[in-house]
């Protein structure tokens, strides 16, 4: 079985393995996903969050794409989504994909 993710996806660069269990069948896993250092990405922008705010909204504003959240929580080295916008004045790093590069001095 190949399991595949949309290239916007979390998982779209997560290798898959696949283990053969002792009845014959094969269950395939998808292996640890490795957050990267939030310093490694480049910074777009900053945002400060408003009371009442969501983060699917903030990453549908700057990311185009709702369901790109987890971009967010990973530029901002946060287990839970909620961490995010709990705090009414929290700066919060709009970040490029890992390993695009961005512009020096833009």
């Amino acid at each position: 079985m190949n399991v595949n993710f949309p290239p916007t996806s979390r998982y779209a660069l997560t290798p898959t393995a696949s283990l053969v269990r002792a009845d014959g069948t094969t269950v395939t896993y998808l292996k640890r996903r490795f957050v990267p250092a939030p310093e490694n990405l480049a910074l777009l922008q900053w945002h400060r969050v408003v009371q009442g705010e969501r983060l699917d909204n903030i990453a549908a504003k700057y990311l185009g794409d709702p369901e790109q959240f987890w971009r967010l929580c990973d530029a901002n080295r946060a287990l839970r989504p909620d961490e995010l916008t709990g705090t009414t004045g929290k700066p919060l790093r709009i970040t490029l994909p890992e390993g695009i590069p961005g512009v020096p001095h833009a």
